[in-house]
This record gives C-alpha cells, structure tokens and sequence, in this order.
C-alpha cells in the first residue's frame, strides 16, 4: 500500500510539472506546423466549438423543418360532414324552441290580457254591488228612521188618548 501512495504522488508531482509548463506566459504548443499560446489555444476552442453549436442547432431546426413539411405536405383534412349534420339539426331545433317559446309568450300574454278583463269586470262589479248595499242599508236606515217617529207619534197619540178616557173615567166615573 505504501508503494501504491508513493506511486499516486510521483504521478501527481509529473502532472504539477506538465501543468506549470503549458501554463507558464513563454510556453508555446505547436499543432500542425502552427504554433499557439494557451490564450489562442482557448480562444479558438471557444470559437470552434460555438462554431460546431451552432452548426448542430441549424441542423436539428432544418430536420424539424422537413419532419413539418413532410406532415404537412401528408395531411389529410377530416371529414366534417357528419359534424355539419349535427349542426344543422342542431340549429333547426333550436328554433324550434325559439318559435314554441314565442308562441307560448303570445298565449301567456293573452290570458293575462283576459284575466285582466275577467279582473277589471269582477272589481267593476264589487265595486257596484258595494254601491247598492251601501244605498239599500242607507234606504232601510231612513225607512227604520221613518217608521221609528211614526211609531213614537203613534204611541204618543195612544197615551194621550189613553191618557185623556183615563181622565175622563176619573173626572166622571159614571160615564161610560
């Protein structure tokens, strides 16, 4: 195991040195006859590989281009005929119910015309025949009124009468 350390830190001290040779200002790499900087080196992996994005998102849209056009180009338009049948029943029996509620207006609208009239008529004939108890209680009023005074002359008329043989009897008791 000791062996195995040692190992692992020698390989790490290799990659320290490797590492401070290319990051270092004067290090120079040279690919193809062509030589670079480590600022060079990442600026063009950075322009390369927004170069290959951007290739890659041109060709992923022109693939969803051409799987739309072929859809579309395959596109068939439903058949809406039996959609349209149901429509037209649709709107026939809607009105229907339009004209059936119109007509059912109209008949409500008469007869609460004609009870109105039954109405008007029934209150014309209350209010008359209110008119002519009102007259025939007043009348039997004034015949009980008459009748009374003819009746309280009448008793008057007997006690004087009365009043007066009774006198008489006791003025002469022999008469007859």
């Amino acid at each position: 195991m000791a062996e195995e350390i040692k190992d692992v830190n020698a390989k790490v001290d290799e990659l320290e040195a490797a590492a401070k040779k290319y990051a270092s200002k004067d290090t120079v790499i040279s690919i193809g006859g062509y030589e670079f900087t480590p600022a060079k080196l990442m600026v063009a992996f950075t322009i390369v590989s927004s170069i290959l994005g951007g290739l890659y998102g041109t060709f992923e849209v022109y693939k969803d281009y051409q799987g739309m056009k072929k859809r579309i180009t395959e596109y068939v338009a439903p058949d809406l005929s039996e959609l349209n049948k149901k429509m037209e029943i649709t709107m026939q029996n809607s009105e229907k119910s339009v004209q059936y509620t119109q007509d059912i207006k109209n008949d409500l609208k008469s007869d609460i015309r004609r009870l109105e009239g039954v109405v008007d008529n029934v209150e014309r004939s209350a209010k008359q025949s209110q008119r002519e108890s009102d007259n025939a209680v007043k009348d039997v009023r004034d015949e009980l009124r008459r009748n009374g005074k003819e009746v309280d002359q009448a008793l008057k008329n007997i006690d004087r009468s009365v009043d007066s043989k009774i006198q008489r009897a006791l003025d002469n008791p022999l008469a007859k």
